[in-house]
């Protein structure tokens, strides 16, 4: 293979990743604007804003250097979780929060300070409740 070629198929496939992380990007802060609706039910506003603190968090629940099951989470377990929580939200809100997401994040606005925190404060819960059941069932 030509080193030219090479180099195409090089930049393609950094192309093709960027469109994904782009796209993923996009989804979970649409899951994000999604949980902070009103018209959502409760239980799909919960799954939602934990679906898109997962995502946009760099703590994984699988760490990825473990082999197979580091990349599962990531392909198969968020995307499934992501169809589920879907189908729990309204039509409207879904075509509301893609348009909203997608004008927010095309003029560089993400979820910003209070989203990090919100992810921060869903890790530090999750770590707690793990720590009290660990308790609990160790005493």
């Amino acid at each position: 293979m030509g080193t030219t070629r090479r180099r195409r198929l090089q930049r393609h496939a950094i192309e093709v990743w960027r469109e994904r992380a782009r796209r993923l990007k996009l989804e979970a802060y649409r899951l994000y604007l999604v949980g902070r609706d009103p018209r959502v039910p409760w239980y799909a506003r919960v799954m939602a804003l934990g679906i898109a603190a997962y995502v946009l968090s760099p703590i994984d629940l699988i760490p990825d250097f473990i082999p197979v099951l580091g990349h599962l989470d990531d392909l198969v377990l968020v995307p499934l979780l992501v169809v589920l929580v879907i189908r729990m939200i309204p039509r409207e809100v879904l075509a509301e929060s893609q348009v909203s997401a997608e004008a927010r994040l095309a003029q560089g606005r993400g979820v910003g300070w209070i989203g990090a925190g919100l992810i921060v404060a869903s890790w530090l819960a999750l770590a707690a409740l793990v720590a009290l059941l660990t308790f609990r069932l160790f005493r």
